[in-house]
């Protein structure tokens, strides 16, 4: 039976827990956060980030969420491939990239991409920058327009109406981001002219073989010392400070969309966002909910199943 694992983040990890809810199992084996067993595969998330597919399936279900690495022999412990980083790369000028937005049922997905030259990594410091996740979202706003204006940067958001066409054509989670990241790289690139990064420090969602097969097709590739590692924000502040324009626009896109709906939409693919879902849809239809939600998660079902129950 061939095993396929790759490594999710906490917002991986919200969005796949929602996308598979309806086939969720129990298991109670240590480490395990969530299990689902579908017709193709079997699928167990673990605390440390790790999911293990297995079945006739596993490959082709984990590609779904666009990085996977295969052990074919039962009882080998499959890995997930990281990029060897180099000595000091805190002290090094690189162009961090990362997103945020994955895991959210309403909303956008936002990528960002910025070069932090060397001599400007303690001016970031003095400004707080740290892993976003250890930041609250009031704070990132008050500091994203200081890194705006002292770095080059670019952001890229994709809006739900695009973000539900191109999943529709088939495309996972990891090839919608692999396209971002590639388009945002690109962009700072240019803004450079001649200046060329130490390094280019992708938070990593999918092992770099699998990355490059999703941007195949793609004209423009950026290949030249770029690097992949898990938990990127800690490595270096150019992906912390990318991570924190990123999470401002998508709470701004956030804040425009709940202008539209009339009410705050609430964040993740929780209970409440069901109820917020059933609530428009009741009040909108279908095809305003579907404008501004990730219409492939499980929560799209449960509001129905919520607004079916109110007009009963």
């Amino acid at each position: 039976m061939a095993n396929t694992v790759l490594m999710m983040s906490a917002e991986q990890l919200k969005a796949l827990k929602s996308y598979y809810a309806s086939d969720e199992v129990k298991r109670n084996a240590p480490g395990v956060v969530f299990a689902a067993k579908t017709a193709k595969a079997s699928i167990t998330a673990y605390r440390s980030g790790k999911v293990l597919f297995q079945g006739g399936s596993a490959e082709e279900e984990a590609s779904k969420w666009g990085s996977a690495e295969v052990s074919s022999a039962a009882g080998k412990k499959p890995t997930v491939k990281s990029t060897p980083l180099p000595e000091r790369l805190e002290t090094l000028s690189v162009i961090g990239s990362d997103e945020t937005g994955t895991g959210d049922f309403f909303g956008p997905v936002t990528v960002c991409a910025c070069f932090v030259r060397a001599d400007q990594i303690p001016l970031l410091a003095e400004l707080g920058v740290k892993d976003s996740k250890l930041l609250t979202d009031p704070y990132m706003r008050t500091i994203a327009p200081d890194l705006k204006s002292v770095l080059t940067y670019s952001v890229l958001t994709l809006e739900n109406e695009k973000y539900n066409r191109v999943q529709a054509k088939g495309w996972s989670q990891g090839k919608i981001k692999a396209l971002l990241h590639n388009q945002a790289i690109r962009h700072v690139l240019r803004k450079m002219d001649d200046e060329r990064p130490d390094y280019i420090l992708i938070d990593q969602f999918a092992e770099r073989g699998v990355y490059y097969n999703h941007l195949k097709n793609e004209p423009e590739i950026v290949r030249e010392n770029v690097l992949f590692a898990t938990k990127a924000e800690g490595l270096h502040v150019a992906v912390a400070a990318a991570s924190i324009i990123a999470r401002v626009a998508f709470l701004d896109e956030m804040d425009r969309l709940s202008g539209l709906a009339g009410r705050t939409l609430p964040k993740g693919a929780s209970k409440k966002v069901d109820e917020t879902a059933a609530s428009i849809l009741l009040a909108k239809g279908e095809p305003f909910l579907r404008s501004m939600t990730k219409w492939h998660f499980a929560n799209a079902k449960k509001a129905a199943a919520l607004a079916a129950k109110k007009r009963g």
